[in-house]
């Protein structure tokens, strides 16, 4: 069933005061339904609250949603990211009703009198439309993680088999299922969601971290970020490294996720990651060499120092088992700037034009600067949008056109 014409236009109409203050609406709208629901703090990811990123990535999507009401198929690709983040996490059907009605809510109160009935019934009619959308997608993601082989519903445990440091921030854990059953398979790149119960927390904590492994080894693998740089650290990712042993369970959903490596393509690949975003990459990167793929691979990966550079020496290894492989790293700031590395400071325009071609396709992860910077270089380039794939780590949001200056 459609929306009418005349819903479309009013929503249309709020389209101004959303970009105004969509964020203000969401902050109110977060506030009132933990409020009202404290259980939902057992799904939502604490930090990116505390952060208003969560609430800056929803402003976004409500935002996009009422700017293309009238044509929601160009929005499909962000409905497909959040449904996968929603199905790790574990957001149901009967979780929707309590958005919508928060969100109404919201939406009248920072709007005023604004907020005209007429408004307010027409943002409930499209609410229930997008949501059914999302629910209807949802569930096709659920059915499908529960019905494969090795699949299963919700969180399950997991044993932590080994943990292997990487970095000075990086930390591996190898996990099998503690009820020995087989390990599904999964596209490289996709996430697990991990859920921990910490001591004095009083909600569980969800954290999605990519797999660093190729499928069908018969174990996930997660490259944890221990993270330090912000106030509070990162709780999880602390709590993992800090505290989780050899012989401790997780909690684990099924692999998810739409940044993946497309394995049935056969034009030249670019690896292109920065910090720990490098951990899709290596999924991807192990799949290729399992398969003895014979396309053009350049591997790309940009460091704050030596330090924290994971996987210095698996990648070389990896690379020289591929025909057509090369790989580049460099530091922002090498401890020893006579190295081996390839680049000093951010990756440029200059450096990437000589390693890939409008014909590449380029996947691309890490910290938002570095996205911005890679994705405006690489379409400085020349190479299509719909070859330039990348993913955020965090909430979904929007990636600014910025003109690159690094």
């Amino acid at each position: 069933m459609a929306l009418s014409k005349r819903t479309i236009d009013i929503i249309k109409s709020t389209v101004p005061a959303l970009e105004v203050h969509g964020v203000q609406i969401t902050s109110v709208f977060y506030k009132k339904m933990f409020s009202a629901h404290p259980e939902l703090l057992n799904i939502f990811n604490h930090a990116n609250q505390s952060q208003g990123r969560q609430q800056t990535a929803l402003a976004n999507m409500v935002y996009t949603a009422a700017k293309h009401i009238d044509q929601l198929e160009n929005i499909l690709p962000a409905v497909q990211q959040v449904a996968y983040k929603h199905r790790g996490l574990g957001v149901k059907p009967e979780h929707y009703p309590i958005v919508g009605k928060y969100l109404l809510i919201a939406i009248k109160e920072v709007l005023g009198e604004a907020a005209t009935e007429e408004i307010l019934e027409a943002w409930g009619e499209a609410y229930g439309f997008i949501a059914q959308a999302f629910i209807d997608l949802e569930d096709e993601l659920y059915e499908k993680a529960k019905n494969q082989a090795g699949g299963w519903d919700g969180f399950k445990d997991f044993e932590v088999v080994e943990k292997v440091k990487e970095s000075d921030v990086i930390t591996s854990f190898y996990l099998k299922p503690s009820d020995g059953n087989q390990v599904p398979t999964f596209n490289p790149g996709q996430y697990i969601t991990v859920r921990v119960h910490i001591p004095g927390e009083h909600y569980s904590l969800n954290r999605q971290y990519s797999l660093s492994v190729s499928p069908n080894k018969g174990y996930f693998r997660i490259s944890v970020k221990k993270e330090t740089d912000f106030v509070p650290n990162g709780k999880v990712s602390n709590y993992l490294h800090d505290h989780v042993s050899e012989g401790d369970t997780l909690e684990v959903s099924a692999p998810a996720g739409d940044f993946h490596l497309n394995e049935n393509e056969d034009a030249p690949i670019a690896l292109i990651s920065g910090g720990v975003g490098l951990t899709p990459m290596m999924s991807m990167l192990d799949a290729l060499v399992q398969s003895d793929s014979k396309r053009k691979v350049t591997y790309i990966h940009s460091s704050r120092h030596e330090g924290v550079h994971a996987f210095a020496e698996d990648v070389p290894t990896m690379i020289s088992k591929l025909e057509n492989g090369e790989f580049y790293f460099g530091y922002e700031k090498p401890m020893n700037p006579n190295g081996n590395h390839h680049f000093t400071g951010y990756l440029t325009k200059e450096f990437l034009q000589n390693k890939i071609d409008e014909n590449t396709v380029c996947y691309v992860c890490g910290p938002v600067p570095f996205l911005k910077a890679v994705v405006n270089i690489l379409e400085s380039l020349g190479v299509p949008e719909n070859n330039i794939r990348y993913e955020f780590f965090g909430p979904a949001m929007q990636l600014q056109k910025e003109k690159a200056t690094v």
